[in-house]
């Protein structure tokens, strides 16, 4: 008998047992994979020696995020790595794009490309910096943020909440039309739009890539030192000193219901955990509702809804143990831990239409990671551990390459696509295949099979457009933690707000439980 149950190991389900811990309740976490994390691990995946992070690498929105840093786990081992550069965008044409740690410096390589551009960009990051602590508070917190909303506005003005609530309603083709005249500045915030399955012209992705350029501004995009592991090892070591207790290799496939409630669950091995406050899901909203509570339990309104539920785009990774640093044409692309592989806006508006149109992309935007560049325990001295990562449809339809990919992904199918990949990089940087030593490639499927909560490759936990945001999330008239069986609770990226490590479902859903047991005390006073 326990006073908690979290299922799931992943970073929301960590920040969840920690807050429950820390207010001095008795939590069990039960995971299914043999390790702790969900998809945020550490593996040798290419070569000995190299060490390749699984599924998340870079963490923005983790050095930002109330949530994580209020466990101050550094405390508990956690140490950051930053790169030289924060983001490099190059271009076959023209100059890469670059944003250095020092804002003043991407200014002036933006001004470079375009007279005027630096001081459009300042402006921007000068924006952020005013509205950046009670906006993150307003967009991680459970919905309405009633208090972050008021220091909101009382930071910002009527004028200053205007044009924030325009951020998220324009186009970001739109917005960098309206504001740069140069292709690297558009560059730079249409690159990190398209970290989520958005598109330049959908509504939403503005206030994405100007949050992400915000943050990389003002935090870097670092990393922690000696892989992605170390960040939930420091979850997991600041859990157990306060008593969490992990079970590792059980899935739990039933939420038992007493009254109504829930109060505990069963594993596929038959072992029952009781809770005797609450139970919070660290799971897919789909899985919750349809499988682990059952949809002739739950109404069936609430069934239909979450039966539209929109997956994010599949996405495809690939590892390389490199012999040498990636031999950039342009060398200030080589001091950037993370670099965004696309010719032009217009290539990204084309790449996004394919995906629309449930087609594998010719020309795959990619996300890349030169993760010794940003971390040297990464990779043997002159080495360079390497990853890209690119989206592709949920339901493939056809291919808008010359390779003929239906999306079943057999091996020769990986393979081919791995090399599609490598083409984009080997344009911008002749040699770069010559230097591999090794790679590994992971398709949506090999995704999901290593965590079955990234469902079709999905690593949003569910699209980040703006019809499935905030109230909207995972579906119309949602937004909380709360699921409407008393002691459940929601602490996936499926619930608001949404995909991005930064803890904040997880510590929501565990805030939500502890003000209904108040209140439930209460009642019983």
């Amino acid at each position: 008998m326990t006073d908690a149950i979290v299922i799931g190991s992943g970073p929301n389900g960590l920040v969840a047992a920690n807050v429950l811990a820390d207010a001095g309740w008795s939590v069990v976490v039960i995971e299914a994979a043999p390790t702790l994390g969900g998809a945020v691990q550490t593996a040798e995946l290419t070569a000995p020696g190299f060490r390749n992070d699984v599924f998340s690498a870079f963490y923005p929105l983790a050095a930002a995020s109330p949530a994580l840093t209020a466990l101050r786990l550094e405390r508990h081992g956690l140490r950051w790595a930053h790169a030289p550069a924060v983001v490099a965008h190059p271009r076959p044409d023209g100059p890469a794009a670059v944003m250095h740690r020092d804002a003043a410096s991407t200014a002036a390589a933006l001004d470079v490309d375009a007279r005027g551009d630096g001081r459009a960009y300042t402006e921007v990051v000068e924006h952020w910096r005013r509205v950046a602590d009670p906006f993150l508070d307003c967009i991680l917190r459970p919905f309405p943020p009633l208090t972050p909303a008021a220091r909101l506005v009382a930071r910002t003005r009527v004028r200053g909440t205007l044009d924030l609530a325009r951020l998220a309603l324009v186009p970001l083709r739109r917005f960098v039309e309206e504001r740069f005249d140069g292709e690297s500045a558009r560059l730079l915030f249409a690159g990190n739009a398209l970290h989520a399955d958005l598109t330049p012209e959908t509504a939403g992705s503005t206030l994405f890539g100007w949050l992400l350029v915000g943050l990389g501004q003002q935090h870097g995009f670092p990393v922690p030192v000696g892989g992605a592991g170390s960040l939930a090892d420091a979850l997991v070591r600041r859990a157990e000193s306060l008593g969490v207790r992990f079970v590792t290799s059980s899935r739990v496939d039933h939420v038992i219901r007493r009254g109504g409630a829930a109060v505990g669950v069963r594993t596929a091995d038959g072992v029952q955990y009781d809770a005797t406050r609450a139970v919070l899901a660290d799971c897919d909203a789909r899985t919750l509702f349809l499988e682990l509570v059952g949809a002739d339990s739950i109404d069936p309104a609430v069934a239909g809804r979450l039966r539209t539920f929109q997956r994010s785009s599949g996405t495809f990774k690939v590892d390389w143990a490199l012999q040498a640093p990636v031999p950039w044409r342009d060398p200030t692309v080589h001091g950037a831990g993370t670099v965004h592989v696309a010719d032009s806006l217009d290539e990204l508006t084309m790449t996004a239409a394919q995906l629309a149109m449930g087609r594998i992309p010719d020309r795959p935007f990619l996300v890349a990671g030169q993760m010794t560049t940003a971390d040297p325990t990464r990779s043997p001295a002159g080495t360079e551990s390497l990853w890209a990562y690119t989206h592709v449809p949920q339901e493939v339809r056809g291919d808008a390459g010359p390779d003929g990919l239906d999306g079943r992904w057999d091996d020769a199918q990986r393979q081919r696509f791995a090399h599609r990949m490598e083409e984009r990089i080997e344009r911008l940087a002749p040699g770069f295949r010559s230097s591999i030593i090794a790679r590994h490639v992971m398709a949506p499927a090999d995704l999901e099979s290593r965590n079955e909560n990234l469902v079709g490759g999905d690593i949003s936990g569910g699209t980040a457009q703006l019809h499935q945001q905030l109230v909207f999330r995972p579906f119309a008239g949602w937004g909380r933690a709360e699921t409407g069986i008393p002691g459940l609770y929601l602490a996936s990226a499926s619930a608001h707000p949404g995909g991005g490590v930064h803890g904040a479902c997880g510590a929501n859903a565990a805030r939500a439980a502890l003000a209904h047991d108040r209140l439930r005390l209460g009642r019983r006073r």
